[in-house]
């Protein structure tokens, strides 16, 4: 392994001498236990906050300490793998950091690095927040592979709001945590960056590179490695979005539970078709809190061409990503459940070819090409959850890419307990009536159901719900009643 030479000095005829030795971790939470790197704390036990740069005084690694005395020398004992070119880069750039750490027996370990100015300077060369920016990608990453030749804390920064989007901050970037994305990711991130910087190319093809490389460098790209579900935590995660429908709910744990032995995504998405209204949208949201993934939604009814969905070609001005690529983007995690609203409707494309087409590379999860990105982008760890109304509108291959779960109606019955237990007492907690000041005679309650008897779903049941509680709202702040009991006549009234 190739010790630091942070001074960029010609190599002489002498051997540096290697002070630390590297390790593997995918620790996404550093701690004096599992730590970013260890310096060596035989001369003395190193402040909790220590400030100061990486350097390498007598070809040896160490980071330089700020004391009040002066300075202080300590060598790197050791490195996780994951931040080595990272701390190369800070040591050649002589960026003033602070290390958080704790004095232990083997080292002072170091979990936290931040930037700070020194003197009158800014922080980075890059964009404000980079740093914590490449920490935390770094740590969402897993560990590269292995070479064969090789007090109180202070509130904790974020780099969730700082966006790739200069060639500094992108080529920065591709120096430090460059190994950690996709092969294909990368050798295309190296080609559009020359792009971007080339001047033998337009002002235009320099501009679209840039973006490619913002909108993709800023996606976390994550392994196929996917955690076990709890069965007993995700049933009731469906109880809450879900009553009744024991079937349905048994259905979908099976089909999901799959990744409790493989720990990759189930072979197949799932495909909700039933009446409008009957939950459909709510139960794939709860199937992404179970899967414990972002989630973003596509909604085929709006898709006219296909074009819509794999972008444009860059030799127009007004080029740009398509829809599946710029969800990933809004996203920014290549792991993600992707809810595509209205699947039945894909096939009715309007334009050039189908858009139903296009879905059939996404959900296929060997990769998906935007023709604005124009690289293959993986798909592994993208969950499809579709939802139809009529099951006979959708294609066979389509078809076969999907579990099919049919949705049923709800029973009178069921639409009753659903208004009385769930709907009503859902608005009243968010408009902040107790449930004492809003209620329902039994008889109001079956003349609301047979009123929306031939009504498919709980979306009337719900919008009444909202209409009583308002009413109610306002009886009791105009007209200063302690109370509103709604009977069959008040109900009438109230829905005429």
């Amino acid at each position: 392994m190739p010790v630091f030479d942070f001074r960029n000095e010609p190599q002489g005829a002498d051997i540096s001498e290697c002070t630390y030795s590297i390790f593997y971790s995918s620790e996404s939470l550093p701690t004096p236990e599992a730590p970013i790197l260890i310096l060596d704390n035989r001369q003395k036990d190193w402040k909790h906050h220590s400030c100061g740069v990486f350097t390498n005084p007598d070809k040896r690694t160490a980071f330089e300490f700020d004391e009040e005395d002066g300075t202080a020398s300590a060598n790197i004992l050791k490195i996780d793998a994951r931040f080595v070119p990272l701390l190369r880069w800070l040591g050649e750039n002589r960026i003033h950091v602070r290390l958080s750490g704790k004095n232990l027996a083997d080292g002072y370990a170091v979990y936290k690095i931040r930037e700070i100015a020194f003197g009158k300077g800014t922080k980075l060369s890059a964009e404000d927040g980079f740093l914590q920016f490449i920490i935390e990608r770094l740590l969402s990453s897993d560990a590269p592979e292995p070479e064969e030749d090789s007090a109180e804390e202070e509130p904790d920064e974020t780099g969730d709001d700082m966006k790739l989007t200069s060639l500094q901050s992108i080529t920065d970037f591709m120096t430090c945590a460059g190994k950690t994305l996709p092969d294909t990711i990368l050798l295309w991130a190296r080609r559009n960056l020359a792009v971007a910087r080339s001047h033998e190319v337009t002002l235009e093809e320099r501009r679209h590179a840039q973006r490619a490389l913002s909108i993709v460098l800023n996606i976390k790209w994550k392994t196929n490695y996917f955690e076990s579900i709890d069965p007993v935590e995700a049933r009731r995660i469906l109880d809450e979005e879900l009553y009744g429908m024991e079937r349905v709910k048994q259905r979908i744990i099976e089909t999901i539970i799959q990744i409790n032995r493989t720990h990759t995504l189930p072979a197949y998405g799932l495909l909700l078709v039933g009446p409008a209204g009957t939950g459909k949208s709510q139960i794939a949201y709860a199937v992404a809190r179970i899967l414990k993934l972002p989630w973003t939604t596509l909604d085929m009814s709006s898709i006219n061409d296909p074009e819509q969905l794999t972008g444009s070609s860059r030799i127009y001005a007004n080029a740009k990503p398509g829809i599946i690529m710029e969800a990933f983007s809004a996203a920014r995690e290549s792991n993600l459940v992707f809810i595509i609203n209205e699947l039945d409707k894909a096939a009715s494309g309007k334009g050039n070819g189908n858009p139903a087409d296009v879905l059939l590379t996404l959900l296929d999860n060997l990769g998906f090409t935007d023709n604005y990105i124009e690289c293959m982008i993986p798909t592994v760890g993208v969950y499809p959850i579709a939802t139809a109304n009529d099951k006979s509108q959708i294609s066979a291959p389509l078809m076969s890419r999907f579990a099919v779960i049919d949705i049923p109606d709800y029973t009178p019955e069921e639409k009753k307990i659903i208004f009385s237990r769930y709907a009503l007492s859902k608005v009243l907690k968010r408009m902040g009536l107790a449930e004492h000041e809003c209620t329902i005679t039994e008889e109001a309650l079956d003349a609301l159901v047979n009123k929306y008897v031939t009504t498919s779903g709980i979306r009337d049941l719900e919008q009444t719900a909202e209409h009583l509680a308002a009413n109610a709202l306002y009886q009791i702040e105009v007209d200063h009643v302690s109370e509103v009991v709604f009977d069959e006549k008040m109900l009438g009234e109230l829905l005429a």
